[in-house]
């Protein structure tokens, strides 16, 4: 009974250390599902650690999403890139990295400009 309880722990530890070495937002500008009352100027990614964005979507509702940029050449642990234009509703921002291990991930953040 002990040493099954030690090796899933283990197996636990080792599932947590491979999660780690992905990308993940920390937080972000706007913050995710923040309600605004004017536009932002700029979406801001904070990631865990550098990472290459490789592609940055807005989409407002139904519209068809547009490409954000120009998107850093190199690996940054923050990202900042210019909105324009956004009028009142709601936003959905798609991202797409890499991390330093190779591992693609990709996240989503949703906010509303009132």
């Amino acid at each position: 009974m002990k040493i099954a309880t030690v090796l899933s722990g283990l197996v636990l530890l080792a599932a947590f250390a491979v999660a780690e070495a992905h990308v993940h937002l920390k937080s972000s500008i706007p913050a995710e599902g923040a309600a605004l009352s004017s536009a932002p100027t700029r979406v801001v990614l904070n990631f865990a650690e550098p990472a290459l964005v490789t592609a940055l979507w807005i989409q407002q509702g139904d519209q068809p999403r547009r490409k954000l940029g120009p998107l850093p050449a190199k690996p940054e642990t923050t990202v900042t890139v210019a909105t324009e234009g956004l009028k009142p509703g709601k936003y959905l921002v798609t991202w797409r990295a890499v991390s330093a291990d190779q591992h693609v991930m990709s996240g989503q953040l949703h906010f509303t400009v009132g």
